[in-house]
This record gives C-alpha cells, sequence and structure tokens, in this order.
C-alpha cells in the first residue's frame, strides 16, 4: 500500500520585536539646567558682590565730593588785585602787599604749596572718617544680611533641639527658594517621619508584647498556685510545683524589666513635681521586710528636695537600688545607707551598702543588661540581671547621671543627681 504523503505544520513565525524608543529617557530627579539653581553658593556671591559694588559707589562718590572740595580750596588764588594793590585772601599765609617782581612770584607760590598741603590733609582726614563710618554700616548691613540668609539654619536648630526632647512630631517645613538649606531641610522632615514610624511601631510592639507575654505568665501562675493548694498533692508534686512557681516568677520579673527598660529608654515629657526624699522612703518601706530577713540595717538621713519627672520611674530608681544594696550584702553587720539631699541646681540619691569587694574595672560591666558580679546568669534567686540597667535608663531619660564608686571594704555607693 502506497504511502500517503506527509504534510509538515508551517512553522509559528516569532513575535515581532518591540521598537526601539526614539527618546532619551531622563531621571526624574535630574533638573535641565542645574547652574540656574538658586543656590546658597550663588545667592551669597549676588548679595556680597552687590554689597561690595554698593560700598565702593558710595565710597567713589563721597570721595569725588570731597576731592571737589579739597581742589577748589587749595587752588584758589591767595590774593587779589584792587586799584593796582594786592590784597591778601588766604587764611593760611600771609603775602607782602608792599612788594611785587619775583618776591611776590616765589610768595605766592609758596602759599598756593601750603593751601594744597592743607587741602590734602583735609582730604585724608575726611575720607578716613568717611571710611569709618562706611565700615561701621557695612559691617550692620552685613551682619544683618547674614541672619537673615542664615534665619533656616535657626529654624531647622530649633526644631531639632525640640525633636531632642522626644518631640518627633515636629516638621521644619521650611519654605522659600530651591537652595541647599531647603533641601537640608527636607532630608531632615524625610528622617524625621521615618523615626516617628520607627518609634510608633516599637511602642505599638512594647504594648502588644506587654499583653501577649504577661497573659499566659499569669495563667501559668494561677495553675500552679491552684495545684499547690490542693492538699491532696503528693509532696514531689509540691515540690515540682514550688520549683515551676519560682521559674515563672523569675520570667515575670524578667518581662517586666525588660518592658520597662524599653519604655525608659525615651525621655520623659509628661514631668511633674516630686519629693524624692519620699520616694526613696517609700522604697525603704518595701525593702523593710526583705533586709530584716537578711540581717541588713537600713539607716540614712532623706532631706526634703524635690525634682521634675515622673514618680512612678523614679520610684523605680530608688526601689532598684536599695534591692540591690540589701540583696548583695554580707551575711552579718549588714547595713544599707539612703540619703537625699539638695545640690547646686540638682537632687542627690545616694546609696551605700557593704557588701562583697568590687573591682573598679567591673563597676562600668554592672550596669549592663544580664550582668552581675561573679554570679551566674540564671538560677540566681537576687534578680534577673536588669535593675541597675533599668536605673541608668530611666535616670537618662531624666536628663540625669548615675555613677558608683565602690568601697574600702566591700560594698559599693551609688550617687543619682537628677536636675531640678
Amino acid at each position: 500500500m502506497p504511502s500517503l504523503p506527509s504534510f509538515s505544520k508551517p512553522a509559528t513565525p516569532p513575535p515581532p520585536m518591540p521598537p526601539k524608543p526614539t527618546w532619551d529617557p531622563r531621571p526624574v530627579n535630574i533638573r535641565p539646567f542645574p547652574w540656574l539653581r538658586p543656590t546658597i553658593r550663588i545667592r551669597l556671591t549676588l548679595l556680597y558682590g552687590g554689597m561690595f559694588l554698593m560700598a565702593g559707589i558710595v565710597l567713589l562718590t563721597i570721595i569725588y565730593m570731597l576731592a571737589a572740595d579739597a581742589l577748589h580750596d587749595g587752588s584758589a588764588l591767595p590774593l587779589k588785585i584792587l586799584g593796582g594793590k594786592f590784597e591778601s585772601t588766604s587764611d593760611i599765609c600771609d603775602l607782602p602787599t608792599q612788594t611785587s617782581g619775583p618776591l611776590l612770584q616765589e610768595a605766592v607760590n609758596q602759599c598756593l604749596q601750603q593751601q594744597r598741603a592743607v587741602a590734602l590733609n583735609s582730604l585724608l582726614n575726611r575720607s578716613l572718617l568717611a571710611l569709618l563710618g562706611l565700615t561701621v554700616v557695612a559691617f550692620a548691613f552685613g551682619y544683618a544680611m547674614a541672619g537673615r540668609v542664615l534665619a533656616p539654619l535657626g529654624r531647622i536648630t530649633r526644631t531639632a533641639q525640640r525633636v531632642a526632647g522626644s518631640d518627633l512630631h515636629r516638621r521644619i517645613e521650611l519654605g522659600g527658594p530651591d537652595d541647599e538649606l531647603k533641601e537640608l531641610a527636607d532630608t531632615f522632615d524625610e528622617m524625621l517621619d521615618r523615626l516617628d514610624r520607627a518609634f510608633e511601631s516599637q511602642r505599638r510592639f512594647v504594648a502588644n508584647a506587654s499583653h501577649e507575654l504577661r497573659t499566659p505568665l499569669a495563667i501559668n501562675r494561677t495553675l500552679l498556685e491552684v495545684q499547690l493548694a490542693d492538699p491532696e498533692a503528693s509532696a514531689e508534686l509540691a515540690q515540682l510545683g514550688k520549683t515551676l512557681l519560682a521559674t515563672n516568677e523569675r520570667s515575670e520579673q524578667l518581662v517586666e524589666g525588660l518592658l520597662l527598660l524599653a519604655r525608659s529608654e525615651n525621655k520623659v515629657v509628661d514631668k511633674r513635681p516630686v519629693d524624692l526624699s519620699e520616694v526613696a522612703a517609700q522604697a525603704v518601706d518595701q525593702m523593710r521586710g526583705e533586709a530584716q530577713a537578711k540581717g541588713v540595717a537600713l539607716r540614712g538621713v532623706r532631706q526634703q528636695v524635690f525634682v521634675q519627672g515622673n514618680g512612678v520611674l523614679l520610684e523605680r530608681i530608688a526601689l532598684n537600688l536599695v534591692q540591690n544594696a540589701v540583696r548583695y550584702n554580707v551575711a552579718e553587720d549588714g547595713w544599707v545607707e539612703v540619703t537625699t539631699e539638695p545640690g547646686p541646681g540638682c537632687a542627690v540619691l545616694v546609696v551605700a551598702n557593704t557588701g562583697p569587694v568590687v573591682p573598679a574595672y567591673e563597676v562600668e560591666n554592672l550596669f549592663e543588661p544580664f550582668r552581675r558580679l561573679r554570679t551566674e546568669r540564671t538560677g540566681s534567686d537576687k534578680g534577673v540581671g536588669l535593675g541597675l540597667s533599668i536605673v541608668r535608663s530611666v535616670v537618662r531619660a531624666h536628663d540625669g547621671s548615675i555613677t558608683a564608686e565602690p568601697r574600702e571594704g566591700g560594698g559599693l555607693t551609688m550617687r543619682v543627681v537628677l536636675p531640678l
């Protein structure tokens, strides 16, 4: 049987290529005529060049008028002829009116030279006075013009100072010509927008984390307390429940410390008068029971002194310092001294205690998170290692300072200085 001829399907032609653009695309941010932009350099060049031109014109005009006056006085004839007699008209020299001929000509020439010398001296003195007056005017005018040109920088500086006070909602919004200062202000505004969004996101994260982390820990604590309250629970189960409850309490303290540390990194905006001695007294009262149980004596004289700040955060400063001073103390005859006193333009809180010897090179490390002095990070009943970190953050948020000095024989002296 003869084979049928095979017909192949014609190949599909490739799609046509898109036409090439006949125009040259340019970036949007490139100006077509950058040399026509009113930059600060061009404006200052025109301003001071114009001022120099105006000052030169005024100075030349004054000198021309003074020179014309000097030439008029210096070229005037020192005599006049009346009825065939000579009469002297010069106030500078006296001409001999009885002589004539060469003697009179020589006397006239000498008198003219004296008049020119006096006129030139007067021209020099007046020119110096005019230059001095014009210099004063030029400096005053230049000072005013410089202040006008640099006014946007002052506005940028004031906005930056307000932003430094944690007011991230401020913006410069500088108007005027499109020069370097406006570009700087716009860049600063964009940076503030990004910082504001970042801080707002951080605040939302802290609020959400506060809720999400506290809730399961509170549920665990409740379940453990209910189980420990069961009288039929075995001794092993009760011991396990106590261990888990202590671990849960430690986790709660860690979460509270982290959240407080995150909040205290910002400046305190809403400040009110707070009695630092009352804050310190409340911290001492809260730690009195634990101090008695450890055999640590609490003492100190607390003078009344008011500072501007947040009462809750200031109480946290005193409580953390007293708590550390009580827990990191000696086994016998230990003491903690808490004093408050006014200083020049500031209030001072001092917490000193007995305790182990602290090397000077270890003092700064105590303020770092999760750092303790020769103790483990976990399994300690003295805290979670955030106490002094929180204290330093809160003190900085109140524009204050904290220093720690080792005591002879052991212990530390913590000194907190807060502005009034």
